[in-house]
């Protein structure tokens, strides 16, 4: 692990985020297991929200399948987890709020979650599996 993922993690586990990603995983009966950069991965979790294919708390990133499989699909999928996980560790527990406030924004401005969130902006979109946003027109009047 290097000095950044370190701190992250200290971060994470001063600022609560990281306990309550390990509570949502026990809640929704995820297997745990260590991961990459020192991140932990819960797999089979069985609760039906949020919709992502994965998602982060703190340093723990869940979902409903396994990341052998997700990540053959997704390769940068923990890259962009991972930047989640920094988020966190800046933000702490104000977070969730203005995550869901960076959704709402995308969805009033783009009609989706993620196209103008500036938070799965910073992640990646395209490593995250979302779609890259609308380039605007070079010549809008053409």
């Amino acid at each position: 692990m290097i000095t950044w993922d370190r701190l992250r993690a200290g971060a994470n586990v001063l600022n609560l985020s990281t306990a309550l990603g390990l509570a949502a995983a026990l809640a929704g009966r995820a297997r745990l297991r260590r991961g990459p950069h020192g991140l932990i991965l819960a797999e089979g979790y069985r609760f039906g929200f949020p919709v992502a294919g994965a998602f982060t708390v703190g340093d723990v990133i869940l979902t409903r399948g396994d990341f052998v499989r997700l990540g053959a699909a997704q390769p940068d999928l923990l890259e962009h987890e991972r930047r989640h996980a920094m988020q966190y560790a800046v933000l702490g527990p104000w977070f969730l709020p203005a995550y869901l406030a960076a959704v709402a924004w995308s969805w009033w401005r783009a009609g989706d979650p993620a196209t103008r969130n500036v938070f799965e902006r910073h992640a990646g979109l395209v490593s995250g599996g979302y779609a890259p946003p609308p380039q605007p027109d070079p010549e809008p009047w053409a």
